[in-house]
């Protein structure tokens, strides 16, 4: 078994031999056991808190083999609208209930829950329920996509 204890940060030239496909929800996992696209077994010994990316890579602790992290298509609730405000007013209702969400230029997506989708719906979106790769934003208090953290704690009060 590989066990996967560094994070890389993307590189569109390297060629790694593995591929991880992963949910949203096992991207945040840092001590987890899956198999590779190719059926090899691997295991993420990552610090905690580590929130992988699609296109992130792993090393492995020999600190040559590579994995590259794929955002696996999973049940998506889509919602989109033709204008920016509504678009910008349903992100404002949906962050106030602390939903991981993906940010599109004319798009909100999350996964699926009736109630909030029913909120979306009478808000004026249009709901399309897809299978697609799920890349919620990290949040103001998470980590850069890029890995480099910009603010740190989470307080409320």
């Amino acid at each position: 078994m590989l066990t996967l204890s560094q994070r890389l940060p993307p590189d569109p030239a390297a060629a790694p031999p593995h591929t991880l496909w992963l949910t949203a929800a096992e991207r945040t996992r840092s001590r987890f056991r899956f198999a590779t696209e190719a059926g090899a077994e691997v295991q993420l010994v990552l610090p905690r808190g580590t929130v992988l990316h699609d296109g992130d890579l792993l090393a492995g602790t020999d600190g040559k083999t590579l994995v590259r992290v794929r955002a696996r298509p999973e049940a998506v609730s889509t919602a989109r609208v033709p204008d920016n405000f509504t678009l910008l007013r349903a992100a404002y209702h949906l962050g106030n209930r602390h939903v991981a969400l993906e940010l599109g230029r004319d798009y909100l997506r999350l996964l699926p829950d009736s109630v909030l989708e029913e909120m979306l719906t009478q808000l004026g979106l249009k709901i399309v329920s897809e299978i697609a790769p799920f890349n919620p934003e990290p949040g103001a208090y998470g980590a850069h996509r890029h890995g480099a953290p910009f603010l740190t704690g989470h307080n409320h009060g």
